[in-house]
C-alpha cells in the first residue's frame, strides 16, 4: 500500500470517527431529536414569515419570545440527567400552542408595511 493511500485511508477514518461521536448523546436519555427538529422547523416558518412581510417585527419578536420559553424549558428538562414522559409532553404542548401562534399571527390582518423605494414628496 502507498503512502497517500494510506493517509487518506486514516484520514477518511478519523474524519468518520469524530462523525459518529458526535451524533451520539453526551448524556442518556436526554435526546429530544423530534423537539428539536420541530423547534428548528418553527424558527424557520417565523424567518419566512418576517421575510414575506406577512409578520411584523412586533409579531415576530413576541413569537422569538414563545420560542425561548420553550428552549428554556426544554433546558430545564434536560437539567437532571432525563427528560420524563411527563416533561415531553409537557414540551409538546407548548410546541403545538407556539405553531398555532405562528399560524395565527402569519395569517391575520397586520402585515409588514412595504418599504417604500420612492423618495418622499417635497
Amino acid at each position: 500500500m502507498n503512502t497517500k493511500t494510506l493517509i487518506a485511508s486514516l484520514f477518511v477514518t478519523a474524519i468518520s470517527a469524530s462523525a459518529f461521536a458526535q451524533t451520539a448523546p453526551s448524556i442518556p436519555g436526554t435526546n429530544t431529536p423530534k423537539i428539536d427538529a420541530r423547534h428548528a422547523n418553527q424558527e424557520k416558518r417565523i424567518a419566512q414569515g418576517q421575510a414575506s412581510g406577512a409578520l411584523t417585527n412586533k409579531e415576530a419578536a413576541r413569537l422569538q419570545n414563545r420560542e425561548t420559553r420553550l428552549t428554556n424549558a426544554e433546558a430545564a428538562a434536560k437539567a437532571d440527567g432525563n427528560v420524563t414522559q411527563k416533561e415531553r409532553t409537557k414540551l409538546k404542548h407548548m410546541e403545538n400552542k407556539d405553531s398555532r401562534a405562528i399560524k395565527r399571527q402569519k395569517h391575520d390582518a397586520q402585515v409588514k408595511p412595504a418599504s417604500s423605494t420612492t423618495p418622499p414628496a417635497p
